[in-house]
């Protein structure tokens, strides 16, 4: 037995015996599949796993569909605009939560989480923050989230900035803590319930672009996406997918898809467009080429990642539009591009490995799995595959 692995055995011997509360946070729709495999083996172990949400798009239909329980800390989702607004809206949600907390007594708070953070210091629990966003893209949520965190595990191509010291860096993508072929595997059955996945078809994605970093920020307006649908229904059929509420010469478009066949259904897309992150991102891991459009192309590491290094899709920056309408005309007539992208695909798996595996382990052992990490003793790239 190599000394890494003795590792792993000495400390799982050493929590076995003993039943924890992992407490999970999701402020996004995302966060779910982000932490769901590690939620579920952490309870087929034994211990008390609970979720913990605020009610923001569609989460509470995530959890219901797959029937799991949960807490809010937010019955109704507010848009106030403005810093004291957000302020405001922070520290309810921290009150709120260190209620739960007090009475509810976690050993560790996981999550994409400036609440876990703080209320975390307060009672004296650890918080493992989940983030794959550079610091220059989410400047409030690091400035709030990050000083109060035990933590901060992140992707290698995540610039964490000033808080890289208290940065586990790992050698995967958050989607693959779902994506990963261990997790997923794409069911044509699936996409039948809704038309048939032999005739070509496109996915556009609008977000909402409502998160206090999107202020200003562009995205797909409806004079743009009337222009995407003509290049796109010469080639195949389009559907919509949307966080927004579509102008009406778009809802013929939309499909009401079940939230968990999402992913199913993209799979068998020839090409995804929006503009979303985190979908492109989801659409890139698949092996579906991805068009990215909004204004942060270019300045978040991972999707510069499967952009730049493994060419699973492409980012446009918003305001060039002739740029983005030829690449749509390109891709969306040559099915070449799904070909070459399960090769890349193949690639990227072979230098990442399965994040939820990693991330179940680094929480049943924390902090001794903080440590080990940090002083290069297991590495996770080897142990995680």
């Amino acid at each position: 037995m190599d000394a890494a692995c003795s590792h792993i055995f000495i400390i799982r011997i050493s929590t076995a015996c003993f039943k924890m509360k992992y407490w999970f946070y999701l402020g996004h729709p995302a966060h779910f599949h982000l932490v769901r495999n590690s939620f579920d083996d952490l309870k087929k172990k034994g211990h008390e796993c609970r979720f913990i949400i605020k009610k923001k798009e569609f989460i509470e239909e995530l959890l219901k569909e797959n029937g799991y329980t949960y807490d809010l800390i937010v019955k109704r989702e507010r848009k106030k605009k403005g810093k004291l607004s957000l302020i405001w809206i922070m520290v309810r949600q921290d009150f709120n939560l260190f209620r739960l907390c007090l009475k509810g007594k976690p050993d560790i708070g996981i999550g994409t989480s400036e609440h876990f953070s703080h209320v975390g210091k307060i009672l004296r629990f650890p918080s493992i923050n989940l983030n794959e966003d550079d610091a220059s893209v989410v400047p409030l949520y690091c400035m709030v989230a990050y000083p109060l965190a035990s933590v901060i595990l992140s992707p290698v191509s995540c610039n964490n900035g000033k808080w890289e010291y208290k940065s586990i860096k790992y050698r995967s993508f958050h989607e693959l803590a779902y994506l990963h072929p261990n997790h997923f595997v794409p069911d044509r059955k699936v996409v039948e319930k809704y038309f048939s996945p032999d005739e070509p078809f496109f996915i556009l994605r609008f977000s909402g672009l409502y998160a206090h970093h999107d202020a200003g920020k562009e995205g797909i307006d409806l004079e743009l996406a009337n222009t995407i649908i003509g290049i796109l229904s010469k080639y195949g059929k389009v559907y919509i997918t949307s966080e927004r509420e579509l102008e009406p010469s778009l809802e013929k478009y939309r499909v009401p898809f079940r939230h968990s066949d999402m992913h199913h259904i993209m799979a068998f897309s020839r090409l995804f467009i929006g503009d979303s992150q985190t979908m492109a991102a989801e659409a890139g891991v698949l092996g579906t080429p991805f068009i990215r459009y909004n204004s942060f192309v270019g300045r978040i590491g991972y999707l510069n990642e499967l952009e730049r290094d493994y060419k699973l899709g492409v980012g446009i920056k918003a305001g060039e539009k002739e740029s983005l309408l030829q690449a749509i005309e390109e891709m969306s007539r040559d099915d070449r591009y799904q070909k070459e992208n399960l090769i890349r695909k193949q690639q990227m798996l072979n230098d990442k490995f399965d994040f939820a595996k990693f991330l179940t382990w680094f929480i049943e052992n924390y902090p001794r799995s903080k440590e080990l990490v940090k002083a290069k003793q297991i590495l996770p790239e080897q142990l995680f595959k």
